[in-house]
């Protein structure tokens, strides 16, 4: 058995209507001042938050919007932002980026270190505000995780930060406020939270304890994404991607992710396609490029899938890919990279970039090349 460390915040609420309880969890802190970390499509949609912070004397300061994939410039001016403020708590309500966000400032803004200092594993010094997020997605699952994301402009590559000091000390898990995603967004964040369930039990550091986990993320997401893409109302499924997406943020602090997600930060670094577009585009032919290493793992996932069995594990495992590819279709997203307008004279380069996420590359079941990360690119054009 891998020796395995599971970090979660020591409050997690989670069911329709609970977005509000935040605002006694804030000020049974004792804080008064907090820091509101959001995007411009959720803030107008957080009134009900608002009333219960302002019936507990909270007095809210609203940070700029992150309304894209956030970079390191765009967070230094938050962060500068934030240390004139007096901040004495951060609450981050929104999708991935407006979280990881959330949760660098916590982490920074009392501290000395810079975020470039502590891109990698366990650089950060540590975090003294209490930070409390909300997830308006049902992707990420940065309301529990261990990580943070930033786009590095100079590298063209998106650079993450791990340490237990960002796992959140509360998370407010509401179903209720995905109701409005649009169709696109729905689609892509729950196809990034299936491919963090697949990736985690298709590991190099899989565990029992986070194959329970990832396993019925698998099957949550599988069984209810289309359903959420083409009716935003269905509250059934809705509340499903919601605990699938929690499953997969409770696999990245004990495993993390693999080769889907180190060939897919190219991808938004260099040509701003979004996260989980990008991690649906490469993850069929990555799990094929993989399942040869562990078909028996690829054909449990196949079967979480909803696929029937066939006569081999690998031949299992192969429905499950056709599956994968055919849900995505089913719901809107782009097949291959020459449909996102990606020259292919670009291969090269995104396949030299990719090699460098080496805390991801590191994880995945089958050793990953340049020379393969070309072919699995050209795959996909």
């Amino acid at each position: 058995m891998n020796l395995v460390t599971l970090l979660q915040p020591p409050r997690v609420a989670l069911g329709n209507g609970c977005a509000p309880q935040c605002a006694e969890y804030l000020a049974q802190r004792g804080v008064r001042r907090v820091l509101l970390v959001s995007s411009t499509p959720v803030l107008p949609t957080l009134g009900a938050i608002r009333d219960a912070l302002q019936t507990s004397n909270l007095t809210v300061v609203t940070a700029a919007p992150v309304d894209s994939e956030p970079t390191c410039a765009q967070f230094e001016q938050m962060l500068a932002a934030a240390r004139r403020e007096n901040i004495e708590a951060v609450l981050g309500i929104g999708g991935g980026s407006a979280m990881d966000v959330a949760k660098l400032l916590a982490a920074l803004i009392r501290g000395t270190q810079t975020v470039t200092d502590v891109f990698g594993i366990n650089l950060l010094a540590g975090r003294t505000l209490p930070l409390v997020c909300l997830p308006t997605t049902s992707g990420t699952g940065a309301e529990v995780s261990p990580n943070a994301i930033l786009l590095d402009e100079a590298a063209a590559l998106k650079k993450g930060v791990v340490s237990p000091h960002l796992v959140p000390d509360a998370a407010f898990i509401d179903p209720l406020l995905t109701l409005t995603v649009p169709p696109g967004v729905t689609a892509a964040t729950g196809l990034d939270a299936l491919t963090h369930c697949i990736e985690a039990f298709a590991n190099k550091f899989a565990h029992p304890a986070v194959d329970i986990y990832a396993l019925e993320g698998i099957r949550l997401i599988a069984a209810h994404l289309e359903r959420a893409v083409h009716n935003g109302q269905d509250r059934e499924a809705r509340a499903a991607l919601a605990l699938g997406s929690y499953y997969g943020g409770l696999c990245f602090g004990p495993v993390n992710t693999g080769a889907v997600h180190a060939l897919s930060y190219p991808l938004g670094g260099r040509f701003h396609i979004a996260h989980g577009v990008a991690n649906s585009l490469l993850l069929p032919h990555v799990l094929r490029f993989n399942t040869p290493a562990a078909p028996e793992r690829y054909a449990e996932v196949a079967l979480a899938l909803g696929v029937q069995a066939a006569g081999s594990a690998a031949a299992t495992a192969e429905r499950g890919v056709e599956c994968l590819g055919q849900l995505s279709r089913h719901c809107g997203v782009p097949q291959t990279l020459s449909e996102m307008n990606i020259p292919r004279e670009a291969i090269p380069s995104m396949a030299q970039a990719a090699m460098q996420v080496t805390r991801l590359l590191k994880n995945n079941l089958r050793p990953v090349t340049e020379a393969d990360a070309v072919t699995i690119y050209e795959t996909a054009f």
